[in-house]
């Protein structure tokens, strides 16, 4: 049996910690009596967040750092052993979005939401793995989707980033069992977070007239998935704060996210088809 996870105290750091869910986990842990490292690119955002926790009497760094530079997830490492000596847990939220089906998608975006919903989680892990290690009770936490269970048309390049984030996470997992160091995959169901407003769509065509249309097809598809996302980030946070106190290997967040790995499961061929017919053809 692993060794229980004390929050209290604990040396805990948060990428994408700037806005949704990891701004709420910051504040959630922080309640906690963790000691917090927040990362974002978003400096000013990070600051308000760190600010927030201070005030609940947490101590916080930050660093400002675009997590698609592999050089600089190299400086973290020292930072962290600079600032508190070690690292208790690492939670990889940080995550973009890209819409658009794969033939209307540049390689170039593709290539630029891999680095930061996969590469940097593999980065990040492979450079805290020693100081993880070194600990007698750890935890990495890696933010997969709900299209990292399924995978929707129109989120070719998103849910190829979130099945990886999965599937590295489970072989993590089981590289490491019977170790103090465990290692926890979540799957966020429709979170109300900026990822869809801020989501890089395709690039629009030379055309005017269809440069024009791809703008309003766009914007209809931005409103549609922006009403499926209900959940706050404050409660997936607290779902995620649960889950690391149990040290749970997998958490799925939402009804929406429940479901889809049921229907997953006993259709993993058809299982789209009969989300559509469930949801009305709103997916």
């Amino acid at each position: 049996m692993a060794q229980k996870l004390q929050l209290a105290g604990a040396v805990v750091l948060i990428t994408g910690a700037a806005s949704g869910i990891g701004a709420a986990l910051a504040l959630g842990l922080a309640a906690r009596g963790c000691r917090l490292l927040l990362v974002d690119r978003d400096a000013a955002g990070l600051e308000a967040v760190a600010g927030k926790a201070r005030a609940a009497g947490a101590a916080v760094e930050t660093q400002a750092i675009d997590l698609a530079d592999a050089e600089a997830i190299q400086t973290l490492p020292d930072w962290v052993e600079g600032r508190f000596g070690h690292l208790d847990v690492l939670i990889n939220n940080a995550g973009v979005a890209l819409g658009g089906r794969f033939d209307e998608t540049h390689l170039e975006d593709f290539e630029w939401l891999m680095d930061i919903n996969l590469r940097a989680v593999v980065r990040m892990c492979h450079a805290f793995l020693p100081m993880l290690r070194a600990r007698p009770a750890a935890q990495i936490v890696n933010l997969s989707s709900l299209f990292g269970l399924i995978a929707p048309p129109g989120q070719v390049a998103y849910a190829t980033s979130k099945f990886a984030v999965r599937g590295f996470t489970e072989a993590l997992r089981h590289e490491y069992a019977g170790t103090g160091l465990g290692v926890t995959v979540v799957h966020p169901g429709g979170v109300a977070t900026a990822i869809a407003r801020s989501a890089r769509g395709t690039r629009p065509p030379t055309d005017p007239e269809a440069a024009e249309r791809a703008r309003v097809e766009d914007e209809k598809a931005r409103e549609a998935f922006g009403k499926l996302l209900t959940l706050s980030p404050e409660d997936a946070a607290a779902a995620i704060v649960q889950g690391l106190e149990r040290r749970l290997p997998r958490i799925l967040i939402g009804k929406d996210a429940k479901s889809a790995a049921l229907i997953q499961r006993l259709m993993p061929a058809g299982y789209w088809k009969t989300i559509m017919r469930l949801s009305g053809g709103k997916v």
